[in-house]
């Protein structure tokens, strides 16, 4: 029979990371978020999960899994109900190594895979966002241009994940006369690059915990080898669909938290002598809540689905990503209202939630299955 839910393994995987979401990441995340960082700890303690080890070869050192977007989506639901920032924080080397994984030429992953096998924490990143307005990564402004046997790239680029020690970046950019995706490639970029400027960590509403920066690339020389899969390219319209997908789950998670903190809440919070979630308008916000966050897990394990088979999921990673979005945004200030003045204060964690919503609702690149 057609099943819709988990396979028993993705069940074990999913409770795993959700013991680990309550009992190392919600605990920190207030105290990440105030200070502006990732504690060290967290960060090793994550990487002993093997979340991005596993799914490198065993050729180079790693677990040699099979690459699976959909269990992917359950582990980072998980992490993010726990704290979208900190989820982000652990996954962000998977954004340098599964695209290496995938299309990286055999000399590639020889020298760039191991770096992720070790037992230390190892940060890589991606850097896809541009600054400015409406950004479409359809239309970067970034470019790729031939010298001889090797490229230049100039741009910039922002909301880099973990850029204040990552190692390499893969950097996205236009590299041919074509139209949109089609004619951007990926780069590697180590942090030691002439020309290459990391900006200090940005300042954001949401995400705190978060350190991104900001990339100034002026005329970054590259070798032939600089070109993630070498002469045969890569797929920047999978990159960036894997992107969208893994954000819309990490909305998931996000709302998820908001709904599962708001339903308890409703139900001891009382108000002209019963229990506010007795009211209909507080009944059926939580309602709409609960239909919302089922929507949106659908919309993403279907992207997830078809990224996982292979096939084109365009549509589906935009659609998933989009709607995610608009109703994680909706969710978090419901969460807001339903608490009232409670909403607002650090006491409770919506406002923590509510601008990282925020925050999230306007990145691509940060985060992939």
């Amino acid at each position: 029979m057609i099943s819709f839910g988990p396979t028993e393994e993705q069940e074990i995987v999913r409770e795993a990371m959700r013991e680990f979401a309550h009992s190392a990441v919600r605990p920190i995340a207030r105290k990440s978020e105030e200070e502006g960082l990732v504690p060290e700890d967290f960060l090793e303690q994550s990487w002993q999960l093997g979340l991005v080890s596993t799914q490198i070869p065993e050729a180079y050192g790693g677990g040699g899994e099979a690459r699976s977007p959909i269990t992917n989506a359950l582990v980072l639901e998980e992490l993010a109900c726990g704290d979208a920032g900190l989820a982000l924080a652990a996954l962000a080397p998977a954004l340098f190594a599964m695209p290496v994984v995938e299309f990286g030429t055999e000399a590639q992953q020889r020298e760039l895979l191991p770096l992720f096998c070790g037992d230390r924490y190892h940060a890589a990143s991606l850097a896809l966002v541009e600054p400015g307005p409406c950004f479409d990564p359809i239309g970067l402004r970034t470019v790729a241009e031939r010298k001889g046997d090797g490229w230049v790239l100039s741009g910039a680029k922002c909301f880099v994940p973990m850029a204040d020690r990552a190692s390499h970046f893969l950097v996205l950019a236009r590299a041919g006369e074509g139209v949109g995706l089609e004619a951007v490639q990926a780069f590697i970029v180590p942090r030691d690059a002439a020309g290459l400027e990391i900006s200090e960590p940005e300042k954001k509403l949401g995400l705190n915990g978060l350190p991104t920066g900001s990339l100034a690339l002026e005329r970054v020389e590259l070798p032939a080898v600089g070109r993630l899969g070498g002469d045969a390219g890569c797929d920047a319209r999978r990159l960036v669909n894997l992107s969208r997908t893994a954000l819309g789950t990490v909305l998931v998670g996000l709302s998820r938290a908001v709904m599962e903190y708001a339903i308890p809440y409703a139900k001891d919070r009382e108000a002209f002598g019963e229990a506010i979630a007795r009211k209909q308008a507080i009944a059926f916000t939580l309602a709409d809540m609960r239909i919302e966050v089922d929507a949106m897990r659908w919309l993403t394990w279907k992207a997830a689905s078809r990224l996982e088979h292979g096939v084109d999921a365009t549509r589906e990673a935009h659609l998933a990503r989009s709607y995610c979005a608009r109703q994680a945004m909706k969710i978090a200030d419901d969460g807001v209202q339903v608490l009232g003045g409670h909403g607002f204060i650090r006491e409770h964690p919506i406002e923590l939630w509510y601008r990282n919503a925020r925050t999230l609702g306007v990145l691509e690149g940060t985060v992939a299955l």
